[in-house]
């Protein structure tokens, strides 16, 4: 039971982060090492950051701000 309910807790935590936009690192990283397992993984601040600028550019003003 308690099992079940770190699950359920886990999967609740991930769908609110992505409804807000935060990347999921981890998942990120399983990825990775199942497709491309030789190729080095980047660090979760240089992830955050390519995520960030890929979401809302590189401090342009695009049709999501101002």
């Amino acid at each position: 039971m308690f099992r079940k309910l770190q699950q359920v807790a886990r999967l609740f935590s991930q769908s609110a982060r992505l409804m807000v936009g935060v990347p999921e690192y981890d998942n990120y990283v399983a990825q990775m090492a199942r497709t491309r397992p030789g190729e080095p993984v980047m660090s979760y601040e240089m992830f955050f950051r390519e995520r960030q600028e890929a979401r809302f550019g590189r401090g342009k003003c695009n049709t999501r701000c101002c």
